[in-house]
């Protein structure tokens, strides 16, 4: 049962895959493609309070790394792509996965730090 004046829990997980507050789950949490909106427009919060840094960026780096580079080994023992191929899929591959995938990540790790109460004002005091 939801208290007067305080906000229901919003998952971390379902904020971030909506791109949406990590507070309300209804505000719009981008003002552009990667660019996080200074407020929400529904309940106010302050987003840039949990900034994501380059944080999703590195994980999703490893994550298609990982992901990629054993199907592009077993492409070319299926198939014996040439040095072009490889690169023409793998390209496409990681491109569209970073364009897919860096956007909810970023939002699931702002809403993580949302939840766990990390900010930037914590790290300039030295906490």
């Amino acid at each position: 049962m939801d208290k007067p004046g305080v906000p229901p829990q919003v998952s971390p997980l379902a904020a971030g895959l909506g791109c949406r507050c990590p507070r309300c789950g209804q505000g719009k949490l981008f003002e552009s493609f990667l660019t996080v909106a200074d407020r929400c427009e529904v309940c106010g919060c302050d987003l840039q309070e949990a900034n994501s840094g380059d944080g999703p960026a590195v994980f999703l780096i490893f994550l298609l790394g990982g992901l990629v580079v054993p199907l592009m080994l077993l492409l070319d023992a299926w198939l014996g792509l040439p040095l072009w191929g490889h690169a023409l899929v793998g390209g496409v591959f990681i491109l569209g996965g970073a364009l897919a995938l860096l956007r909810p990540l970023k939002a699931t790790v702002v809403a993580l730090h949302y939840r766990n109460k990390v900010s930037d004002r914590d790290a300039r005091k030295g906490v």
